[in-house]
């Protein structure tokens, strides 16, 4: 059975990823990059490694800069509001920041906790600074992940791709309790 364009997002961001030379990827853990984690940790020249906070992944990717490698973010838009402090950070260095951020907060959500902080997350990104390029679909995700690995990295600023709720799926409850 071939896969359809919509389940293949993951494989086609981590192809842009290693095509972009990104060598350290952060993560908080994630349904929505469940995929994309599990693709990373397979690879063996990349180097993955698990926060307790989202924050924490900046700093980790600064130093990777410092020390000549390239990465990238991977979490869920409620871990932005952990980010704000970091992000100036990020601004005042002119570190090159790639951020894959999973939507939650849009269409169908679940979750009433999730909304307030899905809903502000393009304006707090964009008040920090970082350049915001949304996915809405599984076509546009590698195009605006290359997009944003090239300005991140050729500019030294922070870029995130927003991968629209739509894309991942809406979760339940339901899906909650079958885990």
């Amino acid at each position: 059975m071939k896969r359809s364009e919509s389940d293949a997002w993951p494989e086609a961001i981590f192809s842009t990823l290693k095509g972009a030379g990104v060598r350290q990827v952060a993560y908080v853990p994630d349904g929505g990059h469940k995929r994309l984690i599990e693709l990373c940790i397979a690879d063996r020249e990349m180097r993955t490694v698990v926060l307790s906070t989202e924050e924490e992944g900046i700093g980790l990717l600064s130093g990777a800069w410092l020390g000549g490698q390239r990465g990238a973010l991977l979490m869920q838009s409620s871990g932005v509001g952990n980010c704000i402090n970091q992000l100036g950070t990020v601004r005042e260095c002119r570190f090159p920041l790639l951020m894959l951020i999973t939507m939650r907060g849009q269409k169908g959500e679940f979750n009433p906790w999730q909304v307030p902080m899905g809903q502000a997350t393009p304006a707090v990104l964009q008040a920090m600074d970082v350049v915001v390029n949304e996915a809405n679909s599984a076509a546009e995700i590698a195009p605006a992940v290359d997009a944003a690995a090239r300005l991140a990295f050729g500019s030294y600023q922070a870029v995130a791709v927003l991968i629209s709720q739509a894309v991942i799926g809406i979760k339940s409850f339901q899906d909650q309790s079958s885990r």
